[in-house]
């Protein structure tokens, strides 16, 4: 078996050593068919990269005298198909990281701009305004309003910086005091009794997700974080449920607005507020924003008609609707 395989290696060889230089095409010095017939039987190992380009050089006469050379090109040739299938997949990839990465600087270029233009248009053409908020600030306003993206009070009813000192959670909700502490009522202890703002007003809005989780959860759920936080209205929730039948969505519209009164009720919980209100130094606001139809209606709480002492109903005053 040996002695054949000698025998059948030796006669390629010198097949292939009578081959005229014409039947291979390019320089025959920088490929060898004596040399790579031979590393191959020898078991060397080649680059299948550099062995594919030169056997792509050798007429198809002279692939028919080796069928086993053949045979191994085809293999080789499989190779860098799927080499190729890889590396294209690979440039497609980083093609695409590059769009996404390319996409955030394009977006943190147009925040560049934006404040380029703030700084351009608002602040230069304000500095002595904006020296005397650097001393200190005394705004007339806190709000209290919702962390949805689509309504930012700021956008919506023109607050400039200073007017209004802010707070935002989800579904613009104030946990009344037996709660306890929370970043909300952090920012209203030093909004009334540090910047002695003159009113507190509740904002909320349409299409509310965090009423919506609020209608849906059942009552002894609070595993979530969000589910824990909308359960201080469940006060809304109740009431809501009590009014005559309405459709899903006109509940949680109706939710929504019941919770801005809730919130009014609650502010009265914390005695720093309530003194104010009772004295009339401190006015508490409520304001819903539909941005469906892009109108907005406000009221005011009426301390005096209120119900406070059990804090069932709230009594409102000077209501109007802007559209």
């Amino acid at each position: 078996m040996i002695w054949g395989i000698r025998s059948k290696t030796s006669s390629i060889i010198t097949t292939m050593a009578s081959l005229r230089p014409s039947s291979v095409k390019g320089d025959p010095v920088q490929f060898s068919p004596f040399s790579a017939i031979t590393n191959s039987f020898m078991g060397f190992h080649r680059n299948w990269l550099s062995l594919r380009t030169k056997l792509g050089r050798v007429d198809n006469t002279w692939l028919r005298l080796s069928p086993s050379l053949k045979e191994k090109s085809v293999l080789r040739l499989d190779a860098w198909s799927i080499s190729a299938g890889l590396a294209q997949e690979l440039k497609k990839f980083k093609i695409q990281n590059m769009s996404e990465t390319d996409g955030r600087v394009d977006f943190f270029d147009e925040m560049k701009q934006r404040f380029m233009s703030f700084k351009k248009q608002k602040y230069l053409g304000e500095v002595e305004h904006f020296k005397t908020l650097a001393e200190a600030q005394s705004p007339k306003f806190m709000v209290i309003a919702c962390v949805d993206s689509r309504v930012c009070p700021s956008n919506i009813l023109g607050f400039q910086p200073g007017e209004a000192f802010m707070v935002r959670n989800v579904a613009n909700l104030v946990p009344p005091l037996e709660n306890g502490r929370t970043e909300t009522n952090a920012a209203l202890e030093f909004a009334v009794k540090t910047l002695q703002v003159q009113n507190i007003f509740v904002i909320g809005h349409s299409c509310c997700a965090g009423i919506q989780t609020l209608m849906t959860m059942q009552d002894d759920e609070n595993s979530s974080f969000t589910e824990k936080w909308v359960a201080n209205a469940k006060v809304a929730k109740l009431r809501t449920k009590e009014a005559i039948r309405l459709s899903f969505d006109q509940q949680c519209k109706h939710c929504e607005k019941e919770s801005i009164n809730c919130s009014l009720l609650n502010l009265l919980t914390y005695p720093w507020i309530e003194e104010r209100v009772r004295k009339g130094t401190l006015s508490l606001q409520g304001g819903y924003y539909d941005f469906l139809r892009c109108t907005f209606e406000i009221w005011t709480l009426d301390f005096k008609e209120s119900n406070v002492s059990h804090g069932s109903r709230i009594s409102v005053k000077d209501k109007a609707f802007w559209c």
